[in-house]
């Protein structure tokens, strides 16, 4: 006797019903299954979008006090942060998620400058600007989500206060 043959007919008073051993799952089984993916996915994706941004806002901050603290030797080297007011002496940082410039500050002279972030759209990161200047006054200027802006540091989450 072959696997997939019932040992009784299934109808027959106190038969037993053998299921043939090459028999799938059911359709309820499998749309259980999808519903447990679905739920699941619904709760970690927002997670994981939030995570890979935040991830992004600290590499802009970061970038940004790097830039700052050599923006700092170039002015103590040179007395000057540059003399035109769009290239502050430094080569910008390059990065997929941000562009980075740097002007003349507050003073429209080579003696201050305001370094900016400014999220890529093509990085899904428009929307957010962050700013420190030569005096290490950190704004955020721009966050998706984010009220009370300009903020006087650098947020995180929408959510932050400084």
């Amino acid at each position: 006797m072959g696997l997939n043959a019932p040992l009784h007919h299934p109808r027959q008073p106190g038969a037993a019903f053998v299921r043939s051993a090459a028999a799938g799952f059911t359709l309820i089984e499998l749309m259980i299954t999808v519903a447990i993916v679905a739920i699941i996915a619904s709760v970690a994706y927002p997670q994981y979008t939030d995570y890979v941004r935040r991830s992004r806002v600290a590499e802009a901050t970061g970038l940004l006090s790097t830039t700052r603290v050599r923006l700092e030797q170039y002015f103590q080297d040179n007395r000057n942060y540059d003399s035109t007011a769009t290239a502050c002496g430094v080569v910008m940082p390059s990065a997929d998620n941000f562009t980075y410039t740097c002007t003349w500050g507050a003073s429209g002279t080579s003696q201050s400058f305001i370094l900016s972030a400014t999220g890529k759209a093509s990085a899904g990161m428009s929307g957010y600007t962050f700013t420190v200047d030569n005096d290490n006054q950190q704004r955020t200027t721009a966050f998706v989500g984010a009220t009370g802006l300009p903020a006087a540091c650098w947020l995180r989450r929408p959510s932050d206060t400084c």
